[in-house]
């Protein structure tokens, strides 16, 4: 199920934005566009989401299956290094919401400068120079203005939406005790929310509690809790 999941995700980003690409006007100011720009930015967070699943080894029972899928997710996100998310996201899950996290930062709660810091730790040389290239060689079929609009500006979106569903608003102060152990919280609201905002991510407490679980069933470990509770 794991990789039929991991599949139709790659198979929805790569489809729309070839869609997007080929049949949509960038300078067209309308709700369409804007409709198919936050689109194609959900499916970027759903691949992002895939590639969180394969560094905890949860689209294939072979780790090497999960890493593949890991690597090549995290490629078509901007370039971005698998083996460095994986490195980061263990410490995370390690030291949640401490100076030892790569993905808090305790200087400062202020959501842009934590989301600047975010994204800079995880930013490569070598990440900038694939981006530099695809651009280039995209460009040969794809007219520029549409590459900007329906491939670049939707990874950005992403990033805000990531970090703030699935960083910001889990990990930030106070902490309080019912975030304990891991300094975590869970969003509040019904499952097709969750859904909606983050592929149940926002459900942070359980993700923890049991990263186990894939993003696709987290929904079920939070009604568990909420029994408990």
């Amino acid at each position: 199920m794991g990789i039929l999941i991991a599949i139709i995700v790659l198979i929805c980003w790569l489809g729309h934005l070839l869609y997007c690409l080929q049949l949509l006007q960038a300078g067209a100011s309308s709700g369409w566009t804007y409709l198919h720009v936050l689109l194609q930015a959900y499916l970027y967070t759903g691949l992002f989401i895939t590639g969180h699943d394969a560094m905890h080894g949860l689209i294939s029972r072979s780790m090497k299956v999960s890493m593949v899928f890991g690597w090549i997710s995290s490629l078509l996100f901007a370039g971005l290094s698998y083996q460095k998310l994986r490195t980061n996201h263990y410490l995370h899950h390690q030291f949640p919401a401490t100076e030892k996290d790569p993905d808090y930062y305790p200087r400062s709660q202020n959501f842009f400068v934590w989301w600047f810091v975010f994204l800079k730790r995880y930013a490569t040389i070598w990440q900038f120079l694939f981006m530099a290239v695809a651009f280039n060689v995209l460009k040969i079929w794809f007219a520029v203005p549409e590459l900007i609009v329906f491939w670049i500006v939707p990874a950005v979106l992403a990033t805000f939406q990531l970090f703030f569903v699935g960083t910001y608003l889990p990990h930030r102060k106070p902490h309080t005790e019912s975030m304990q152990p891991h300094r975590a919280r869970s969003q509040r609201g019904p499952h097709w929310w969750a859904m909606l905002s983050c592929y149940f991510f926002g459900y942070h407490w359980e993700h923890h509690e049991i990263p186990r679980i894939p993003w696709w069933q987290l929904y079920r470990e939070k009604d568990k809790r909420k029994i408990q509770l």
